[in-house]
């Protein structure tokens, strides 16, 4: 052991202990961090693996087929009560079902149990009783399930083609001024999506429930069918990689408690890069003005405690202001000089994704400010007087020495804000965020880059689905699933900033490493 290191180790009375306060601080921080996200990760990823289905007979002789959620303890040591996804909410009304264990007389996991996930009303549980193609063809009991699975097939081919037919053909063409060449391909389109829609009309299918009564399901109602009692792990796996694709790639359906958040992630990131474009130049510059070139008395002092006292602002205030500034002041003027035709419906007099992007580019503002100064301050001064010793002017001395240097700590400002900046709801509730908006901003037609239109975000999805849905239960797993998505976005963001200031921390020196 060198000297310097025994040195180290040797800590004056009383500092140990707070060394130790220290590094349990961390500890603490570091396993709270660690349980939320293993909470996060196996409430949303779990959500998607396909559970058992149990078949339950209660001591009454009722029965009904659901998958186990969990157990609560009754009040007083009254036994527990367990509570089962019953689906077939078209039946009676609710597709959950709080059983007492005691109650129970037995339970089995048939393999011929068929859970539907269809477009409306949520899961379908039951027996397959028969299957009727379009063309009038029926068949019962087990010689019904692989037709069944063959034509779900070619349904999903079918609606595939679908929306690639609107999305790259009839979009781009619907509603605007085309060309006669045009116009054909636009009449051949539609006539194609009719034979779409014919090929996957009809059909139907009958489901047996647990207590006796009979569903009939059309067909192009029914995403997918699945039996998960016969299902081997490698099943279970392909059905749960298969729900995680869904969710990241689609659309979501029936008020946010199903579906997937495609849309979301699209909009979080867009408008993060879009708030991280527009608050960077200015927060750097103030930050230069601030250190560099403002006279450094007490107007100037008083600047930096307004500055900072604007980082401790409830987000809410900045929504409220950008609604009345740039929704209502800036957005209503803009369209009386430009788009009066289209009044009185706004284009830019309501919330969109400028808005959302100019108030959080406001919000986060004094975060870039702070930290950008800070980094500044940091730089010595004989950095400074070498280069205009040298013959650089002012202008040259700030923008190869000075700033390059300090860019570390612009991106840590960065970082901080797009952390702050993704996470935040409250504004973007007044000035562009929607509940559903299942087209992105961004599209083939000019100027490609809809900054006008409203878009949906990871955060409010995350608030709209928990509080705003009519079914909790239903909705939290998605909840959880949106939570995590959140993290890793603002993860991923993050790595990036943090990665470019490595490289530039290595490249100009130590002196600017953090």
């Amino acid at each position: 052991m060198t000297e310097a290191s025994s040195r180290r180790l040797r800590l004056p009375r009383g500092e140990g202990a707070g060394a130790w306060l220290c590094a349990g601080s961390v500890a603490l921080s570091l396993l709270a961090l660690l349980a939320l996200l293993a909470l996060l990760t196996v409430r949303g990823l779990g959500h998607f693996w396909p559970s058992p289905v149990e078949l339950v007979v209660l001591e009454d002789g009722r029965q009904l087929a659901g998958e186990r959620v969990r157990e609560v303890p009754l009040a007083e040591g009254d036994g527990v009560e367990r509570l089962y996804r019953t689906g077939n909410r078209d039946l009676d009304g609710d597709r959950w079902a709080w059983v007492r264990v005691s109650a129970i007389e037995a339970v089995s996991h048939p393999a011929d149990i068929v859970v539907l996930e269809r477009r409306r009303w949520g899961q379908a549980i039951g027996r397959l009783a028969a299957f009727e193609a379009a063309g009038g063809e029926r068949l019962e009991g087990e010689a019904a399930w692989p037709a069944l699975e063959a034509r779900l097939d070619e349904l999903d081919a079918l609606r595939d083609a679908r929306d690639r037919l609107r999305e790259e053909v009839i979009l781009p063409l619907a509603g605007q001024r085309v060309e006669d060449s045009a116009e054909r391909t636009l009449d051949a389109a539609h006539a194609r999506l009719r034979e779409l829609q014919a090929a996957m009309a009809g059909g139907r299918l009958s489901l047996a429930t647990a207590d006796g009564e009979t569903l009939s399901v059309p067909l192009e109602q029914v995403l997918g069918a699945r039996r998960p009692n016969a299902m081997s792990p490698l099943d279970r796996l392909a059905v749960w990689g298969d729900g995680v694709w869904r969710f990241l790639s689609e659309g979501p359906r029936a008020a946010n408690t199903a579906g997937g958040v495609w849309p979301a992630i699209f909009g979080t990131v867009l408008m993060v890069m879009l708030m991280s474009i527009l608050v960077t130049p200015f927060g750097v510059l103030a930050a230069i003005y601030l250190n560099e070139v403002a006279h450094q008395g007490r107007l100037t002092r008083l600047v930096r405690i307004a500055v900072r006292n604007l980082a401790g602002v409830p987000s809410i205030v900045y929504g409220v202001f950008g609604l009345g500034v740039f929704v209502y002041g800036i957005g209503g003027r803009l369209d009386s000089w430009f788009f009066e035709a289209a009044l009185p419906s706004p284009t830019f007099g309501t919330g969109g994704l400028l808005w959302a992007s100019l108030t959080l580019a406001l919000l986060t503002l004094p975060v870039v400010i702070v930290a950008t100064e800070e980094g500044l301050a940091r730089i010595p001064d004989q950095q400074r007087e070498g280069a205009l010793a040298l013959g650089a002017t002012r202008l040259e001395m700030l923008s190869r020495v000075v700033l390059p240097m300090a860019a570390p700590a612009m991106l840590t400002g960065v970082i901080l804000a797009v952390a702050r900046a993704a996470g935040e709801v409250a504004p973007l509730m007044l000035v562009g965020v929607a509940k559903l908006a299942p087209q992105v901003p961004v599209d083939g037609d000019f100027p490609f880059l809809h900054l006008e239109r409203k878009f949906m975000h990871l955060g409010y999805h995350i608030f709209d689905a928990a509080f705003h849905g009519g079914d909790v239960q239903a909705a939290m797993p998605l909840v959880y699933a949106t939570a995590l998505l959140l993290v890793l976005v603002i993860l991923v963001l993050n790595l990036t900033a943090i990665f470019l200031r490595h490289h530039l921390s290595t490249r100009h020196g130590a002196l600017t490493r953090r």
